[in-house]
């Protein structure tokens, strides 16, 4: 017996734990219903992120065209999704779509290929052909299975003669039996067992089941299972928000040690999912576990006054205090830049309350009176942090930003101009493309001429890739390298070791501000293409295609004009290129300068009144 073990077992059954303590429900998961439309809804719309074996890109745009809506296209696609069968799934979706009928070389071979339209995609299937064509017993069959599963030539030649032999006794011409072994030779590269994609195919089901109908326990268990590979953590709250369930940094209200439901949220039309307690570097178990305990004991906490009488823990200290309070544990008590002002007067506070505690526990042996806690916390005000801050905290203490993204409110400018983070691994080797995201880290080393070189670390809302700058680059902006930094760069893909990286050749910092001009001083970019539609390694990549611009200048030219023009083109350079149109007398003249500019409302407003309207536009 082969014993697999599957995270994805983990992840069901701390689903259906979830469920059951924040709804009251109780689900059999051998029980669902196989032909549930929220879960086949899943698969045809490509949202299959956490579903078992049908998360690749790939797999999403098969899954799109092919629309599964029965448990027999979720098995079929299990089996085809390999190297080797994949050339056959456009035959399969074309033939659940009725858009290519199958043919078959002998009636016999109808009813067994019938239900994966035509193509032969498991094991089974080939050893019922040599039953039912051949006259093969359950054992012979089972010989020509291990024959074509291990792909010795001499046990196929063998297998081969038995075949036609047997299929040619049953009455089948010997040229069209020669043909249906050609027809079954693909299985020597790729056939599959049925029972094991049926396997496989039942769990991806039910988790997607989960995903369907419990979006957001669902999705707490995938986070829990995942919390330690902060690549998958980022790559699953994106997917949250795409299903509009909030991911919220842990509180100290509604938190418990791993991700979970917040049971009040499953009422609203924004599921919400808090951070465990755990997940904040510099807490450990027994803090957490005393927060929670007090917590279901007290209730919820009142205030931070509140929280620092009720939480008698040795490890409530200043590492502690200060990592919950960037990592926006206590935002709903106090806010972030108070606490850490203010941290000397608060472990004054709560050394105060511990002194007072163990006066009382004394004064039961003595009978003397009880000493009542007096102290009143009085923090001095202080202004609140910068968002960024709390961004930068959140990623040093979280692993990732979660109230928000640094580049969230330009991130749809972007998506016009560079290729996302997560796209980059479709890139075809040596494309030229762009990307932009914020700086998490920057690696120096030297190479072997003493020169200095970085290694940088981006991201943006969708991942994060590396970048490399060489000497010469790192020469033109040193200090543009800087962690928290926004950057956009051009470059050329370079997928060495199958791990997608940019060779930078130019960068720049990006802002509100220089957004739009910045974008255009960048010749090279690479539109993400839309969903379903992702980039095939060795495809050629979308690139923007300069434009011309035509100005269209009168002759004589007045020199003051001249001079005011070649102003706005220096202050407007970008990657249109800019032909000239002279009218003189009785003929035009246009010529192409070198220039290069960016064409956009500020300038065509600027030219045309200098020109007079219609004096510079995109050239025909």
């Amino acid at each position: 017996m082969d014993f697999l073990g599957l995270s994805n077992l983990t992840i069901i059954e701390q689903t259906l734990r979830i469920v059951r303590k924040v709804e009251g429900v109780e689900i059999d998961i051998n029980k669902i219903p196989l032909d549930d439309v929220k879960s086949f809804r899943i698969f045809q719309d490509g949202r299959t992120t956490g579903v078992f074996q049908f998360e690749s890109a790939g797999m999403k745009r098969y899954l799109k065209q092919l629309q599964p809506n029965d448990l027999e296209d979720v098995i079929a696609m299990v089996a085809l999704y390999r190297p080797g069968p994949m050339e056959y799934i456009p035959d399969y979706i074309a033939g659940k779509h009725g858009r290519k009928k199958p043919t078959y070389l002998h009636p016999k071979l109808k009813p067994i290929l019938e239900k994966t339209y035509g193509v032969a995609v498991y094991q089974e299937q080939l050893m019922q052909i040599a039953r039912e064509l051949a006259g093969f017993t359950y054992g012979q069959a089972d010989v020509l299975r291990k024959a074509v599963g291990k792909k010795i030539k001499e046990l196929l030649d063998e297998q081969e003669v038995k075949m036609i032999e047997g299929m040619v006794a049953g009455g089948i011409d010997k040229s069209v039996a020669k043909k249906i072994w050609e027809f079954i030779l693909p299985f020597a590269s790729y056939g599959f067992n049925r029972s094991h994609a049926a396997c496989y195919a039942m769990i991806a089901y039910q988790t997607a089941y989960l995903k369907a109908n419990y979006p957001a326990e669902f999705m707490a268990a995938l986070l829990t299972s995942d919390q330690q590979n902060l690549d998958r953590i980022a790559i699953e709250v994106e997917e949250c928000r795409q299903m509009g369930i909030e991911v919220l940094s842990p509180d100290v209200n509604e938190s418990f040690a791993d991700f979970g439901v917040v049971a009040e949220s499953l009422k609203t039309e924004k599921p919400r999912i808090r951070f465990g307690l755990l997940a904040v570097k510099g807490l450990g178990e027994n803090i957490v576990n005393e927060i929670i305990e007090e917590r279901k004991r007290g209730g919820k906490y009142k205030d931070f006054e509140d929280f620092l009488s009720r939480v008698k823990s040795k490890d409530l200290n200043k590492r502690s205090l200060e990592a919950m309070a960037r990592a926006g544990v206590l935002d709903s008590l106090a806010e972030r830049n108070s606490i850490l002002v203010n941290m000397d007067k608060i472990l004054a506070f709560v050394q105060e309350l511990n002194k007072e505690q163990n006066v009382n526990q004394n004064s039961l042996f003595d009978l003397s009176p009880q000493i009542d806690i007096s102290s009143k916390l009085k923090l001095e005000t202080v202004d609140p942090l910068e968002k960024k801050q709390k961004l930068t905290w959140e990623k040093e203490y979280l692993g990732l930003y979660v109230s928000e993204h640094p580049l969230s409110d330009i991130q749809p400018q972007i998506r016009n101009y560079a290729v996302a983070c997560s796209a980059l691994k479709g890139v075809a080797d040596g494309a030229e493309v762009r990307v932009a995201g914020v700086i998490t880290a920057v690696k120096k080393i030297f190479t072997k001429k003493g020169d200095a070189m970085l290694f940088v670390k981006i991201e943006d809302t969708s991942g994060d890739t590396e970048i490399l700058v060489f000497p010469k680059v790192l020469e033109q902006n040193p200090h543009l390298w800087q962690p928290d930094s926004i950057i956009i760069c051009s470059g050329k893909v370079s997928d060495k070791d199958g791990e997608s990286k940019v060779l930078c050749d130019m960068a720049a910092i990006l802002n509100h501000e220089n957004l739009e001009q910045t974008m255009s001083n960048f010749v090279v970019a690479v539109r993400e293409r839309p969903a379903g539609n992702r980039f095939r390694r060795g495809a050629a990549p979308k690139v923007f295609v300069e434009k011309t611009v035509l100005l269209k200048l009168p002759h004589p030219l007045d020199y003051n004009l001249s001079k005011e023009l070649k102003r706005l083109i220096a202050d407007n350079s970008g990657n249109n290129a800019l032909e000239i149109l002279i009218e003189k007398p009785g003929r035009r003249e246009r010529i192409m300068t070198s220039f290069k500019i960016n064409y956009g409302e500020s300038l065509k407003k600027n030219v045309d009144s200098l020109l007079g309207e219609g004096s510079i536009a995109y050239s025909d």
